[in-house]
């Protein structure tokens, strides 16, 4: 039976060394803002400038290695449909919507709000947020340096698989924007599916369903 995280909603799994991540863009056009951390040591965690140094680039894509503060691997690209994923764009969050888009959107959920309320199952706070990768999210850089927010390159069904190089802790905001193109302005749900260690990708897999 397939599970889904629903749209807007938070999730968060412990993925033993060796088994793989694969998150579907179900509906296309959805940012998966994604955090990920030691699971027996959340200091050591996700580093978008270790990561970016290591690779030689921004963008992540089959091959990239999610690498911690640390400078050690977390997690692997071992498979991706689309080919680009940003690392630059960061998580919405309340105080970032008022400032781009009005007051008025003060009440609107927003990503920093899902991982400070998942990361508290895990005994996380505030200090434990860093930056993030948005899997599916498209942020061309331009010449002078300027970020966009633009259409997403992906589509219905498309998936990306990760590879956990260690036992670690995933957080996951199925990011609630509607201000901007990043989830074509309507949120739509995206599937999580845990593959063991001894199988490849889609093999004998157990589908994670969404942490309520």
């Amino acid at each position: 039976m397939k599970s889904v995280v629903p749209a807007r909603a938070a999730w968060s799994r412990v993925i033993r060394e060796g088994e793989t991540l694969t998150i579907t863009d179900l509906h296309g056009n959805q940012a998966v803002d994604f955090l990920v951390y030691d699971a027996h040591d959340t200091a050591v965690r996700y580093s978008a400038p270790d990561t970016i140094q290591a690779q030689g680039g921004i963008f992540l894509t089959t091959g990239s290695v999610l690498t911690s503060n640390e400078h050690t691997p977390l997690m692997t690209v071992t498979a991706d449909d689309v080919g680009r994923h940003d690392t630059v764009g960061g998580a919405c969050s309340k105080e970032s919507n008022t400032l781009r888009y009005g007051h008025h959107t003060w009440s609107q959920h927003a990503c920093v709000d899902n991982f400070l309320a998942e990361g508290a199952k895990h005994g996380l706070g505030k200090r434990d947020l860093v930056s993030n990768i948005n899997w599916y999210m498209n942020v061309p850089v331009e010449k002078d340096g300027t970020l966009g927010i633009v259409d997403g390159i992906s589509a219905p069904g498309l998936s990306l698989t990760l590879r956990a190089e260690r036992d670690v802790l995933v957080l996951v905001s199925n990011c609630p924007q509607i201000n901007n193109p990043c989830n074509g302005f309507d949120p739509t749900p995206v599937e999580m599916t845990i593959g063991s260690a001894e199988t490849t990708t889609g093999a004998a897999a157990t589908t994670i369903g969404a942490a309520q």
